[in-house]
């Protein structure tokens, strides 16, 4: 009985922090587990830790092969991100493996992976349910002998600076390994691609075959964002995000003191953990023409009005989100109609429609996917009647003709009648 009253007690105290977990509504203060090969990445990347913390982030730092380490307890998450950045781990610890971390994304939780030259098969895997595939060879790098930064040594050009990106004059430094987005896979895009003369090689020796892997084909950073708007940063590099420093690109004569690697992660990092490019959908209304409650089922050939309001989340606060594109179907097994909304520009979108002269249950259907934003995917369902037998109108004008000829025809057969019967 004791035990039950501690675990009681136990659980009274910790189900609300497990229980404070990201949100749709309010996508901030987050935990994020950032799982390491060893903990001097804690100082050596602390730009982009300091990064997270100064917008209200609660980072908490483990090593990958700590047997205690787990993203549940008692069946919630404990976290809603996590970070890997250990490229070289065969296996995580304690109740952490592939299955855990995918599991952890088709839960709605978002991920950062920085893998390297001694990426693990492990993280190539795990890159790969994501839709990316890391260059085979395990000693291969990105070697790019134009777009290169300059060093105090001659060196294999495996350090890129690119500055085609982002709107700084720094670029941005990235050695590591390449790789390649499926095609097939709608969900990936390319954020970091190598350049043109760029290629996928050991730099340590000499070529015999082409690479598998060369020019704008390169990825050097991707994202994800799944249907269920989890989203997933893949780096082949983890000195991506480290605290670099000068930099002077190939070519160019003007020497930086701070390579742009900070901003570009600090903007990409943004749209990973949901605080821009969010979007979500309130007071969603339908009545009819006229009347202000939302009824309980329509009849055929109604005019009614759809309503609905969509924000942006913008890092502190929520905006009205204006576009021109959100449409609204009115659907039974297929649409009956399609409307594009219109928008008073301050988050509140609205159209009105005829109900089709067709009963049955119908749905109001938004369902809204535009690049780079969190989809939306409204429904409610609402039944359609037909008209009752005292709605219908007394007299229909295109049934004159049968109204004519029914008289006529009664008309017809009295004169015939009397003509018949009275005629000698």
């Amino acid at each position: 009985m004791s035990k039950l009253l501690g675990v009681l007690a136990f659980l009274t105290l910790t189900l609300p922090f497990l229980a404070h977990s990201f949100s749709p509504d309010h996508p901030t203060d987050r935990r994020v587990l950032v799982l390491l090969d060893d903990l001097a990445v804690k100082s050596s990347h602390s730009l982009f830790f300091k990064s997270l913390q100064s917008r209200g982030f609660e980072l908490d730092f483990k090593l990958a092969d700590d047997p205690k380490i787990s993203l549940q307890r008692y069946g919630l998450y404990s976290y809603d991100a996590l970070i890997l950045f250990s490229p070289s781990v065969d296996r995580f610890g304690g109740t952490i493996d592939l299955a855990a971390i995918l599991d952890f994304v088709d839960s709605g939780h978002d991920l950062i992976i920085a893998a390297d030259t001694n990426a693990s098969d492990l993280i190539r895997q795990i890159a790969v349910e994501c839709g990316v595939d890391f260059d085979e060879d395990p000693a291969a790098m990105v070697i790019d002998h134009t777009s290169y930064a300059v060093s105090d040594t001659e060196g294999d050009h495996t350090v890129i600076a690119s500055d085609d990106f982002i709107k700084s004059d720094a670029p941005v430094l990235f050695q590591g390994i390449g790789h390649a987005v499926n095609s097939e896979n709608s969900l990936v895009l390319k954020v970091l691609s190598a350049s043109p003369s760029a290629y996928s090689a050991n730099p340590k020796s000499k070529l015999s075959n082409p690479p598998s892997l060369t020019g704008s084909a390169i990825s050097l950073v991707s994202v994800v964002q799944a249907r269920n708007n989890a989203r997933v940063l893949i780096s082949g590099s983890l000195s991506l995000f480290s605290n670099i420093s000068k930099v002077q690109k190939a070519g160019s004569s003007k020497k930086h003191e701070k390579s742009s690697n900070e901003q570009f992660l600090t903007e990409i990092s943004k749209w990973v953990f949901h605080e821009r490019s969010h979007l979500k959908a309130v007071n969603v209304k339908h009545n009819r023409v006229g009347e202000a409650d939302e009824p309980a089922m329509y009849r055929i050939n109604d005019d009614l009005q759809y309503s609905v309001e969509i924000y942006e989340w913008h890092g502190q606060r929520w905006e009205p989100y204006v576009a021109d594109d959100v449409q609204v179907q009115f659907y039974m097994m297929s649409p009956y109609v399609l409307k594009t909304l219109s928008t008073d520009q301050k988050g509140r979108y609205f159209t009105d429609f005829k109900v089709p002269d067709v009963y049955g249950v119908f749905q109001f259907k938004v369902e809204y996917q535009r690049l780079g934003y969190t989809s939306l995917s409204l429904s409610k369902q609402i039944p359609v009647r037909p008209f009752r037998h005292n709605e219908y109108e007394r007299f229909i004008p295109a049934a004159y003709p049968y109204y004519g000829a029914a008289f006529s025809m009664m008309t017809g057969f009295f004169v015939f009648t009397v003509v018949h019967l009275y005629n000698k």
